[in-house]
């Protein structure tokens, strides 16, 4: 997995890598000033999500999130996002999370930086 240590996620959009095309899926939108980053997530089952947290030298991301779904569920827990370089230049993270109760769960997924 390659990484970059210069990697500025500031205006990057994610996506899953099975919707990375797919302009109604779940979006986050990234910032970044220094090593603090932000994010604003909404489409699909998102109503509207956020997070924030930290970059490392080497682009990996420790945050916390929050979000309501469309059904009004309110979720929420933390991720540590691991960056790879793809051979046409776009970034996936390989994200480690964990979901805080009432449906607490943890697991492992990644996503991409969107084409559109």
């Amino acid at each position: 997995m390659a990484t970059n240590p210069r990697i500025s996620y500031d205006g990057r959009r994610f996506r899953r890598p099975e919707e990375v095309t797919d302009s109604g899926a779940p979006t986050a939108i990234y910032h970044q000033q220094g090593d603090l980053v932000w994010a604003e997530v909404a489409g699909g089952e998102v109503r509207r999500g956020s997070l924030v947290g930290r970059c490392a030298e080497d682009g990996t991301l420790a945050f916390s999130y929050s979000m309501v779904l469309q059904g009004g569920e309110v979720i929420s827990g933390r991720s540590t996002s691991r960056p790879e370089i793809l051979a046409d230049g776009r970034i996936r993270l390989h994200e480690e999370w964990e979901r805080f109760a009432p449906r607490a769960s943890a697991g492992t997924s990644a996503i991409e930086e969107a084409t559109c």
